[in-house]
């Protein structure tokens, strides 16, 4: 039997498709119900490695969290991760197949997954009771429409309804919810159930006219009105949505345990990926993060990361160009800390040799830690385990770099003591591993270091624990959409599918 199932569109990218999506799932995980996500193409350089070594989204994994079952690659079967403006790198069921133009994969080599993507979802919906699928962009964009594979193409093939999403905080919702319907053509219209307006501010009974006249002029009913919040863009997948000097997040935390805070300030290199690695950072009471782009940015941090990055020469030169690179050269001179995360743990090497990525040859580091990096066409997945700090660490790898290290201390080792990953030398750190921070123990442990080092009388809370944080952040999500949501009318759909008889809205597009 083939269980129940709904698509999640949006009228724009980032109208809160992912949280919405999330926030489903958890409340019917909640309701007892056996629930997978599903996003049949993601586009992002925020990705995550499942157990079994495969590459996905990240907003995939948060969302298989929020359904509280491990995240697989059948739940992300293509992921897009751009390496430029015109390319990017194909994954294909966690494993990179090469790379595209946007020209190229629009033109012939999308149509082709179709099949791929139907298959994974057919397995979810046979083992799962609800299968929540996620969109991309707008179902409207009718330039893509023929090749489509993730938003009216899947729906229309696996006979699913749709709920639109819109963020009223945006302004011109209803045109939007309206524009979204009128440009699809009749078969696509028949699956649109209805729509969720999405970070409303104020008195909902002001917007109770609008939805009404909605409703007659398209016959589909508004399934809620979900409420601005601050700090739920958990594993956002576009991009970085907070501006460069702005915080992480907007979530209030806790006040400082010491009489310090710590200043964390993240290098905002090009293609920046798993950006999400300092949300853990952030989540510390008394840490403040923020992202830079100016030398200036670097002077009163007690900590800087270089993130990982998709294209690391590019990012290496951007740090040149912007004289941060001579910047984080002085810093370690003067012994203060800095931490590099994948690419950026590779910036901070001696050289690197890429004939896969950026195809340079042989590019000199920053020459901070004693690191030579070769680019290998095979990529590294894994979820790996071990000790840094005497502390139990987790992380996961995701990257083509193959590190030589030919001094220091190792950074993280096994049970034994043996080198696994990364480099020390001073208060100069580096590491492959993705997600490291998020093991409580070890960031405790690690932020004392820096604070030592710092000479800042900042004390990690003994109490915070990410993980329950995380998970905090999902029952928020949940919340949202019990309290603010037609529940009743909302497992109808996803039960039984789009209502009968929906009426056409006109000029539609061609079929």
């Amino acid at each position: 039997m083939t269980g129940g199932g709904l698509l999640v569109a949006g009228t724009t990218s980032d109208a809160g498709k992912s949280v919405v999506t999330a926030g489903i799932c958890r409340w019917l995980v909640r309701q007892g119900v056996k629930v997978a996500p599903f996003k049949a193409q993601n586009m992002s350089l925020n990705s995550f490695v499942t157990r079994e070594g495969a590459e996905i989204g990240r907003a995939q994994a948060m969302q298989a969290q929020a359904c509280r079952v491990e995240p697989t690659a059948l739940m992300n079967p293509v992921l897009l991760k751009p390496g430029g403006d015109q390319s990017s790198q194909v994954v294909l069921m966690g494993k990179p197949v090469g790379e595209m133009s946007a020209r190229g994969y629009h033109g012939g080599r999308q149509q082709q997954l179709l099949g791929t993507v139907l298959d994974c979802l057919t397995q979810l919906r046979g083992t799962y009771d609800a299968v929540i699928c996620e969109g991309a962009g707008s179902p409207a964009e009718i330039n893509l429409r023929r090749t489509d594979i993730v938003n009216m193409g899947v729906a229309r093939n696996a006979g699913l309804p749709v709920l639109v999403v819109g963020d009223i905080d945006r302004g011109g919702v209803f045109a939007s919810f309206f524009g979204t319907v009128a440009l699809l053509p009749p078969a696509d219209q028949e699956l649109v159930a209805g729509f969720l307006v999405n970070k409303f501010r104020g008195d909902v009974s002001l917007l109770e006219p609008g939805i009404d006249m909605l409703h007659g002029l398209t016959g589909r009913r508004t399934y809620g009105v979900l409420p601005f919040q601050h700090g739920l863009g958990i594993d956002e997948e576009d991009g970085l949505r907070v501006s460069l000097r702005g915080t992480v997040r907007e979530s209030v935390v806790a006040p400082p345990v010491g009489e310090d805070v710590l200043r964390v300030a993240v290098c905002a290199v090009p293609l920046m990926s798993n950006f999400t690695d300092v949300d853990a950072l952030a989540a510390e009471p008394g840490v403040v993060v923020r992202f830079v782009d100016r030398p200036e940015e670097l002077a009163d941090a007690d900590l800087v990361v270089v993130p990982g990055t998709r294209g690391t020469v590019k990012a290496l030169e951007w740090l040149r160009e912007r004289g941060l690179a001579n910047a984080i050269v002085r810093r370690v001179a003067e012994g203060r800390p800095v931490l590099g995360i994948c690419g950026g743990f590779q910036i901070l090497g001696e050289h690197i040799e890429d004939e896969v990525e950026s195809r340079r040859g042989h590019v000199d580091g920053l020459g901070v830690l004693p690191v030579r990096v070769r680019f290998a066409r095979e990529k590294t997945l894994t979820r790996p385990v071990g000790k840094a700090l005497g502390e139990h660490v987790e992380g996961y790898e995701i990257h083509h770099g193959v590190a030589e290290i030919a001094g220091g201390e190792a950074f993280i080792s096994d049970d034994k003591g043996h080198s696994l990953d990364g480099c020390r030398v001073g208060q100069t750190w580096g590491t492959h591993w993705h997600g490291s921070l998020e093991s409580d123990g070890f960031r405790r442990a690690f932020l004392r270091e820096v604070a030592a080092a710092a000479g800042r009388r900042f004390v990690p809370a003994a109490d915070t624990s990410f993980a329950a944080l995380r998970e905090e952040q999902l029952d928020r999500l949940g919340d949202l959409i019990e309290q603010h949501a037609d529940t009743d009318a909302l497992w109808r759909l996803i039960e039984s599918g789009a209502p009968q008889g929906l009426p056409f809205i006109p000029p539609g597009a061609p079929a």
